[in-house]
């Protein structure tokens, strides 16, 4: 077929890589000069099928009032008269719940450790490189409340038989040795030691070219204006470049995918969810990050990329601004130079901010739509990078009538009829 793939970030060039692998013909289109300059471009650089947890569950309303008051706090609020925002907000509060947390990270543990077992395949299969590291992630937590609350995790952790450890302060010097530095700053951690980490942008510009010597065509600079349709079918995509026409249709978007299914009767609650990040050059390695330690009060992510350090974290609901704010620069820099001091040139940083297309339940929304040759592969949320790979690789079985190696009928569109949507 003829597959036409709106979107070139990270979700999107994997899709495009293994339905071109499977012998379609592929364009992709994308308003960027480049792939991967979006949501894609410099986030916390985690791989964690561990932490593939939904955003919404029991506690969050209480503690995101906690949240919003703490000086580094990692949420951040900006009420805009916006009804899709404030509609977003409350079906994320009405999946709150044990039973309903239960049922979404049911669906996001399984496409998000196939993803891992693909992403290992590709670099085993095409030798892809990445800055990629195996060596787990640790969770660190500076209090003792929050060591003794890690038992419903646990459960969780134990549930999808997800390899974990329990470490004391001493254990998570053993696997972070600059940590020792600043070992009256924490009391324990949990790791995942099977979680990894990598360049997402990196990864996505390398996949790209992989892509081109497979034949796809990247049509970049190109707006992509509405998707026609005929019927129960797309007819076609106009863009800045004209009305483009395949056989099937790809939407990969990230936050922009809401508003593009609109006006195509297709309610699609993916909202954009500001992250940020700083990226640092190592000034010391001996004391950086190995891999990368999750600062669990801060809620920040702090991992070695290379002969750099990317510092990632904050949730701010502000619509679709990506305004840089000091106040959230200083959240990432108080985290970094609170448990590496020594590690990494602050003066040298880059500050940067990207909107992740988040569902309010939490998983993905991968597969058909009710136009016959329309499909999704957005709302990753800030596990894009984490699902990737697995979801470019269902997408393309999908569209070549081959039956995905994982269950992924959950994670379509239809979820939302549901009151809970």
């Amino acid at each position: 077929m003829k597959v036409l793939i709106l979107g070139s970030g990270v979700i999107g060039v994997t899709s495009a890589y293994y339905l071109a692998r499977a012998g379609h013909e592929v364009t992709v289109v994308d308003r960027q000069p480049e792939p991967a300059l979006e949501t894609s471009f410099a986030n916390a650089g985690e791989v964690s099928p561990g932490y593939s947890s939904p955003w919404a569950g029991p506690g969050v309303p209480v503690k995101a009032v906690k949240w919003l008051l703490m000086k580094h706090g990692p949420l951040v609020v900006r009420p805009k008269l916006d009804p899709v925002m404030w509609v977003w907000l409350l079906k994320m509060l009405r999946n709150c719940t044990s039973a309903r947390y239960g049922v979404n990270k049911s669906r996001m543990i399984p496409i998000a450790e196939y993803s891992r077992d693909s992403l290992r395949d590709l670099r085993r299969d095409i030798g892809i490189q990445y800055d990629e590291r195996s060596q787990g992630t640790l969770q660190l937590f500076r209090y003792q409340a929050q060591l003794d609350g890690t038992g419903e995790d646990i459960a969780v952790l134990k549930q999808y038989g997800v390899p974990f450890e329990v470490l004391s302060r001493e254990g998570c010097i053993a696997v972070e040795p600059a940590l020792s530095g600043v070992k009256e700053k924490f009391v324990g951690g949990l790791r995942l030691p099977q979680d990894e980490t990598g360049d997402c942008h990196m990864f996505t510009q390398a996949l790209a070219k992989h892509a081109q010597a497979l034949g796809v065509r990247f049509m970049f600079n190109t707006s992509i204006d509405r998707i026609v349709t005929d019927g129960a079918r797309v007819s076609g995509v106009a863009t800045g470049a004209g009305l483009l026409q395949a056989d099937a249709y790809v939407l990969a978007l990230g936050s922009w995918s809401s508003r593009l299914m609109a006006p195509l009767g297709i309610s699609l609650p993916v909202y954009p969810v500001k992250g940020y990040s700083i990226t640092v050059p190592i000034k010391d390695t001996s004391g950086a990050p190995e891999s990368t330690v999750m600062d669990e009060t801060y809620k920040v992510a702090i991992t070695r990329l290379g002969n750099r350090i990317r510092v990632g974290g904050t949730a701010e609901i502000s619509g679709y601004s990506d305004k840089l704010y000091d106040a959230r620069r200083a959240t990432l820099d108080h985290s970094l130079t609170d448990l590496f001091p020594r590690g990494g040139d602050l003066t040298k940083a880059t500050f940067w901010s990207g909107l992740r297309p988040m569902t309010p339940d939490g998983p993905p929304v991968i597969g058909p739509t009710h136009y016959a040759n329309l499909h999704l592969n957005t709302g990753h949320g800030t596990l894009g990078w984490t699902m990737s790979c697995g979801s470019g690789r269902v997408l393309a079985d999908m569209l070549s009538g081959k039956k995905p190696d994982i269950d992924v009928s959950a994670l379509t569109v239809e979820r939302y009829k549901h009151r809970f949507g």
